[in-house]
């Protein structure tokens, strides 16, 4: 069976346009372990995304993915190693604290206030990076800096119809973009997307991963995905995670071709994705 990566998939369709990336690392894990026992789940993983690139994290199911995820954002901390945001150490940080200092994430299963309006939710978020505090004495209508920052977000995200809605009365693909309007209006300059559209349809794919790059343009992204045609339309650089390890960081076309990683990875991501197609 061939194993060259499938080139389909809604997100493929929209080509990448020439970007400035930085020289200058805004993230770095150097030799970044993870141990939960005698069971060693991260193993000296290695990676250093510049400023301003679009990279994609992925791997097989229980590579590790989700668990570096929590090392870099301060859910949990490493067993050694350091990580680095913007040039400086934030592993054994709180994840506020590491947020404070420019590192913003979403999550697989949305979080957000299910009883407040979509205007809110992200109203919330900006308060927090403006350095806001809620205050009964006072309006939270009058805050005219922090109102006109919710309401850039609220239509960098599309949803400005949505406004006074409900969140839990959202679509589920609308959910998932306040979510990532949630993530951005926290003012991180580096922002993280768990797995951003999965349970996607094609359409909504296309739809949501243009509003991505939108959205993040000009800032660092990392994302974990499973759709390849996202993961190769979406990146800068690839990097792929196997047993805890990051065997390739490289471009999409050099991470296309690596022999190690389709025979760890993109081999069997092919057949499952034939199976899918002839509807096995």
């Amino acid at each position: 069976m061939s194993t060259s990566l499938p080139t389909v998939g809604a997100a493929d369709a929209t080509s990448k346009a020439p970007r400035n990336i930085g020289t200058a690392m805004a993230l770095e894990l150097r030799q970044v372990r993870k141990s939960f026992g005698k069971t060693e789940i991260i193993r000296g993983a290695e990676l250093a995304v510049r400023q301003g690139e679009r990279v994609a994290l992925i791997g097989p199911n229980g590579a590790g993915k989700s668990t570096l995820f929590n090392l870099i954002s301060g859910r949990m901390a490493p067993t050694s190693g350091e990580i680095l945001l913007n040039g400086k150490p934030i592993h054994g940080h709180a994840p506020y604290e590491i947020n404070r200092r420019g590192l913003a994430r979403s999550f697989q299963v949305s979080n957000l206030f299910p009883r407040l309006s979509v205007f809110e939710n992200i109203r919330c978020a900006v308060l927090w990076s403006m350095g806001e505090r809620y205050a009964f004495w006072r309006f939270l209508s009058n805050l005219k800096e922090v109102n006109a920052r919710a309401e850039e977000v609220l239509d960098m995200i599309r949803l400005r119809r949505k406004r006074d809605v409900s969140a839990s009365l959202l679509t589920y693909a609308e959910q998932r973009a306040l979510e990532v309007g949630v993530t951005i209006a926290g003012g991180g300059n580096v922002i993280l997307l768990d797995e951003p559209t999965a349970g996607m349809s094609k359409s909504e794919t296309a739809n949501f991963v243009q509003m991505i790059r939108e959205v993040t343009e000009g800032k660092t992204l990392l994302t974990v995905e499973h759709d390849m045609g996202v993961v190769f339309g979406l990146a800068d650089r690839i990097a792929v995670l196997v047993y805890g390890e990051v065997i390739a960081f490289d471009t999409p076309e050099n991470v296309r071709a690596n022999e190690r990683v389709k025979e760890a990875y993109l081999g069997s991501t092919l057949a499952e994705t034939q199976a899918a197609e002839a509807g096995v």
